[in-house]
């Protein structure tokens, strides 16, 4: 195992829930110096307040992938390397299919997989240049099976697994690694702003989120996870059964989500 202690990493959607509790394990625990993103500069300063590091605020709408080049520079130049990339940023869905805006799937395509590869493809070649880095991208579950009323969040989702698998096979020669974590429920506020049919916010809390895994817990697991550089790794309670149930029965499977309370 490799330690991460000491390493300068970068987190995305750093603002609230897994981003915000990976800021404090990292930066508390690990003495890891931090680059932390997300849109609420005011909320990033908030999160660098609670950590006992050094800590550099970038704040970007993920969604403006134009100008991804631009942030990367400047994340580089804050302690003149990065070590490690954690794509978090991302948002979830709440809505039927039939119901779904498409202008709703494109934002979360958007936001869930073009930003984080734009992200990821301007900050290749300093990680091929360095010949280290690590690319860990917290995808869902959801990205391994799918549910109702998440059709667009598991299509962004399913998307990051094929492109970081490919990343990773492309560029091991570069000693690049890449972890992909895919959370089951975690206590936080992504059931609230997950996207309803024409946009807006749910706003409203959900039982399985509310009695998921306490994200303190689940940035020990993600770290431990990231030092063991795993490819995959599932994180949550009974539901990353899921997975296995989807690789060997995928018809037991999809009954079985359809009896379940997915709302």
């Amino acid at each position: 195992m490799k330690s991460i202690n000491n390493k300068i990493v970068w987190i995305t959607g750093a603002s609230s829930g897994i981003g915000e509790a990976l800021a404090y394990e990292l930066a508390n625990n690990k003495n890891c110096k931090l680059i932390l993103s997300a849109r609420n500069q005011d909320a990033l300063a908030l999160v660098k307040s609670k950590c006992n590091t050094e800590v550099i605020l970038l704040p970007f709408d993920l969604s403006d992938f134009d100008h991804a080049k631009n942030h990367v520079e400047k994340a580089i130049a804050a302690f003149g390397k990065v070590d490690v990339l954690i794509n978090n940023g991302g948002v979830s869905q709440r809505s039927l299919l039939v119901e779904t805006d498409f202008e709703v799937d494109k934002k979360l395509i958007e936001v869930d997989y073009l930003g984080t590869v734009a992200i990821t493809k301007a900050i290749l070649p300093h990680f091929i240049q360095n010949r280290n880095g690590h690319f860990v991208t917290i995808t869902s579950l959801m990205g391994k099976f799918g549910s109702p009323y998440r059709s667009g969040y598991c299509g962004a989702k399913h998307a990051l697994h094929g492109f970081f698998d490919v990343l990773r096979m492309e560029h091991q020669k570069d000693n690049i690694h890449v972890t992909l974590v895919c959370p089951g429920f975690i206590q936080t506020n992504v059931a609230k702003n997950a996207l309803t049919a024409d946009g807006s916010k749910q706003n409203t809390d959900d039982n399985a989120t509310q009695n998921g895994m306490p994200v303190s817990v689940f940035a020990k697991k993600f770290v431990k996870a990231v030092e063991e550089k795993k490819f995959e790794t599932y994180i949550g309670g009974k539901e990353i059964l899921g997975v296995y149930l989807k690789r060997f029965f995928p018809k037991f499977l999809h009954y079985f989500v359809l009896r379940s309370k997915v709302r």
